[in-house]
């Protein structure tokens, strides 16, 4: 069995380590923080995950997923929230934890990365799943489908619509079996993310009862 449950300030290191492993590899994260020893990279990659789990902690938006009275965290989930906007204050407040993990030539890349991915963000209000993660050693669990079901019950009852990006094929699979569609790649990056989108509930359900009747005629 696996819980579901919003993530607390003392969590933080330990959902940073859980993504800092899931994203070790990933093609469009991982070269942030630059090359380098294993050890090292990891560490890195702590500090980026750090940062940007501070703010969203703050904001109720991060869930992890647990085994029933195990402290040891499996999965983590980076949400906002629509009509979330991370101010100057936040920003700053992090800046130490983003310096660490890319140096500063790789605060620009960074910046020019999170733009790019911005660009595709649709102006309409929606929940966004910025990074999900799962622990080497609880993949293939389902804690990422326990992951996306959590939070996208809360998305459907807001009949909201939800927005990301995946780097692999494999994430995709998983993405569709809960609504999501491809939308197109992000443009301006070398190892571009797919654009994925979810129409809230109405608008699914919609199409659904449209696809039945046009299949009855």
């Amino acid at each position: 069995m696996i819980i579901v449950a919003p993530a607390a300030p003392s969590d933080v290191g330990a959902a940073a380590v859980v993504l800092a492993e899931a994203f070790a590899d990933d093609p469009v994260t991982a070269p942030l923080v630059g090359g380098g020893e294993p050890a090292d990279r990891q560490a890195r990659l702590e500090h980026l995950f750090v940062a940007l789990l501070r703010p969203a902690v703050a904001d109720a938006t991060v869930d992890l997923a647990r085994h029933p009275g195990d402290p040891d965290v499996l999965g983590v989930a980076i949400w906002e929230a629509p009509g979330t906007v991370t101010s100057v204050v936040q920003l700053a407040a992090q800046l130490p934890s983003f310096a660490r993990a890319c140096g500063i030539g790789g605060l620009l890349r960074a910046a020019s990365t999170k733009h790019a991915i911005d660009r595709h963000r649709p102006r309409s209000p929606h929940w966004y799943l910025q990074e999900v993660g799962v622990a080497a050693r609880a993949r293939g669990a389902g804690v990422g489908t326990a992951l996306l079901r959590s939070r996208l019950a809360v998305v459907d009852a807001q009949d909201a619509a939800a927005h990301l990006e995946s780097s692999t094929e494999q994430n995709r699979r998983l993405y569709r079996r809960h609504g999501f569609v491809d939308v197109g790649p992000v443009r301006g990056l070398a190892s571009p993310p797919m654009v994925m989108s979810r129409p809230p509930a109405s608008r699914r359900a919609g199409a659904g009862a449209a696809a039945t009747r046009s299949a009855t005629v």
